[in-house]
C-alpha cells in the first residue's frame, strides 16, 4: 500500500474520498453509496452469512452512472453467456443483429464432452443476423426459417433457445408464438428467452429471466418419456450454477461422487437438456453461483420440496466445511465418506501449502469479478496466507454483500460496480501484490507493474475447484506474483521525467 494511504479503515475512507473528488458533486453522492470499508462482524450477525456491518450498507443492483466506464454486461449476456449458453446439446440462437452474437461467442471456456456440431454446440454461434429490413418488417419469419435450417443441419440437437437481443423487444417480435408453432412442427423443445439487453441494470436480470424460462418452458411442460423413466435414488443431487470454467464442474462432481452422492444434473456447465428436465427428482440442490441460479433453486424448493444449499470448493478450508455441511444433509454413510475423503486429500494439501505458502504468505490481493468469486475465492487466498485488500462485484445484490461479510476481514475495501477510473486509482494507491479481475482490466494493471490473474476464466488455466484445483490455483498465483519479469521494468510513475529541450 502506498505510504499516504497505509494503515486501517480510516485511511481507506480517506482514499475513497480522494478518488471521489474527481467527480461532479452529483456523481460523487451517487458513487459514494457503492464504496465502503468492511467493519467488524456484528456480534448478532447471522450464523450462516456472518453479516459484516459495513458490507451490508454498500448499495448495489442500481443503474450505473451515465458517463462512467462500467464493467457490467447486459441481460442478454446474463442469459445467453451464462445460464443457457453452456447447455451443450441445445442450439442457442442469438436473435437480432450479428454483433451481440459474435461477441458472446465462446468466450467463457465452458468445457464439455461431446462431438461439436454433432451432439454438442457450446462453441458454435447461431444468429438470425438482423438487417435493416428485419427491423422495419419484423423477424418472425426469419426466425422460423433459422429454426428449420438448424433442425435440418443438426438433427441430433435436443432443442433450441431463442436469446433476444435489444431490437426484438423494441419491434415486438412474437418469439413465444414462433416457439409454440415450431415445437409442434419439429417436436423439439423450443425456449423463447426475453433477455433483451436493455432490461435491468446489468447481466443479473438476464440470469433471473433465464431462470424463469427454465421454469416456464422446461419444468412446467409435460414430462418427456426419458424423464418419466428415470428412477431417483436416495443420494441424488444437482449441481446448480457451475458453468465448468476450465473444468470446475468436473472437479466438483468428482468430490461429490467420492463421498457417495449421485450427481444427476450439473447445469449449466457440460449439461444436457435431459439433466435439466430430471432436476426436480433430486433430493438436494447444491448451488455454486448463488447470484445466477438461486431463483430456480427457490422455485424447486417451493414446487417440489427440494432443499438447497450453497457450497464452496475453493481452497481446502472451504472444501472441508462444504463437504461436511453437505454430508450433514444425508445419512451416516455419507458423513463417514466425507471424513475419509478429507483425510485422503490432506497429504496433498499439506504438500501444496509447504511449497507455496512460504512464497505467497503476506502478499496482498485485490479482486473485482462478477458472480460469487469476490467472496468465494477469498478463503483460497487465506489458505495460502495471502491478504485480501479489496473486493467487489460487477452485478451483485444486497444479499451478496451480506454473504461477503462472512469471508472478508475488517478493514477490507469494498466496491460495487466500480468504474474503470475508481479501480485504477484504488490499485495505484493500495499497490497490491496481485489483482484478480477480468480481461478488460488485465492489461492496464500489468502496465502499472502489478501482477494480474484473469479471474473470470482462470487466464486459460484451471480448474480451480476441489483439491487438485487448489494445487493449480496456488501454482498460478505463485507464477504471477513471483515472476521475475516484474523486476525488469519500471512503473510509469517511477520513471524520471523527460527534460524539455
Amino acid at each position: 500500500m502506498a505510504k499516504d494511504h497505509a494503515g486501517g479503515p480510516e485511511d481507506l475512507e480517506n482514499l475513497i474520498a480522494e478518488v471521489l473528488e474527481a467527480y461532479p458533486a452529483k456523481a460523487q453522492k451517487k458513487r459514494a453509496k457503492h464504496l465502503s470499508v468492511a467493519g467488524a462482524t456484528s456480534e448478532d450477525a447471522d450464523a450462516v452469512t456472518g453479516i459484516a456491518s459495513k458490507c451490508d450498507t454498500v448499495k448495489s443492483n442500481i443503474k450505473s452512472v451515465p458517463g462512467v466506464m462500467t464493467i457490467r454486461g447486459c441481460a442478454y449476456a446474463g442469459s445467453k453467456g451464462v445460464v443457457w449458453g453452456p447447455i451443450k446439446d441445445m442450439v442457442h440462437i442469438s436473435h437480432g443483429p450479428v454483433g451481440c452474437g459474435h461477441y458472446s461467442w465462446s468466450q467463457r471456456r465452458n468445457y464439455y464432452t461431446g462431438k461439436t456440431g454433432v451432439d454438442s454446440f457450446v462453441t458454435m454461434q447461431f444468429t438470425t443476423d438482423f438487417q435493416e429490413k428485419d427491423i422495419v418488417f419484423g423477424g418472425d419469419k426469419k426466425l422460423e426459417k433459422t429454426i428449420d435450417e438448424i433442425n435440418e443441419l443438426f438433427p441430433l440437437s435436443k432443442g433450441i433457445t431463442i436469446q433476444s437481443e435489444c431490437p426484438i423487444g423494441l419491434i415486438g417480435d412474437d418469439i413465444e408464438a414462433v416457439s409454440k408453432k415450431k415445437n409442434k412442427e419439429i417436436n423439439k423443445t423450443i425456449v423463447p428467452v426475453r433477455c433483451e439487453g436493455f432490461r435491468g441494470v446489468s447481466q443479473s436480470l438476464g440470469h433471473h429471466i433465464a431462470n424463469d424460462a427454465v421454469r416456464d418452458w422446461i419444468f412446467e411442460q409435460p414430462e418427456s418419456e426419458a424423464t418419466k423413466a428415470f428412477e431417483p435414488g436416495p443420494y441424488d443431487v444437482n449441481i446448480i450454477g457451475d458453468y465448468n470454467i476450465g473444468g470446475d464442474a468436473w472437479a466438483s462432481r468428482i468430490l461429490l461422487e467420492e463421498i457417495g452422492l449421485n450427481v444427476i444434473g450439473c447445469w449449466s456447465g457440460d449439461a444436457t437438456l435431459a439433466e435439466m428436465e430430471r432436476a426436480p427428482k433430486a433430493k438436494l440442490n447444491l448451488i455454486h453461483c448463488y447470484r445466477s441460479m438461486n431463483y430456480i433453486c427457490r422455485y424447486m424448493e417451493e414446487k417440489y420440496s427440494i432443499g438447497w444449499m450453497e457450497y464452496n470448493f475453493f481452497g481446502p478450508t472451504q472444501i472441508e466445511a462444504s463437504l461436511r455441511a453437505i454430508g450433514a444433509k444425508f445419512d451416516e454413510t455419507i458423513q463417514a465418506n466425507v471424513e475419509k475423503v478429507i483425510a485422503k486429500y490432506r497429504p496433498l494439501v499439506d504438500g501444496i501449502l509447504a511449497k507455496y505458502k512460504p512464497r505467497l504468505e503476506g502478499k496482498s490481493v485485490m479482486l473485482y469479478v462478477g458472480g460469487l468469486r469476490p467472496r468465494h475465492v477469498v478463503t483460497a487466498y487465506d489458505d495460502l496466507g495471502m491478504v485480501i485488500a479489496g473486493t467487489g462485484y460487477e452485478f451483485a445484490h444486497n444479499d451478496d454483500y451480506k454473504r461477503t461479510g462472512h469471508y472478508v476481514k475488517e478493514g477490507t475495501l469494498i466496491y460495487d460496480d466500480v468504474t474503470g477510473y475508481e479501480l485504477e486509482k484504488f490499485i495505484e494507491k493500495i499497490r497490491p501484490d496481485l489483482v484478480g479481475s477480468g480481461i478488460k482490466e488485465k492489461y492496464p494493471v500489468q502496465k502499472m507493474g502489478i501482477p494480474f490473474r484473469q479471474m473470470h476464466s482462470w487466464d486459460y488455466s484451471g480448474p480451480y475447484h476441489g483439491y487438485d484445483g487448489f494445487a493449480i490455483f496456488a501454482r498460478d498465483m505463485d507464477m504471477a506474483i513471483n515472476n521475475p519479469v516484474w523486476g525488469l521494468f519500471d512503473a510509469p510513475w517511477d520513471k524520471a521525467p523527460i527534460a524539455a529541450e
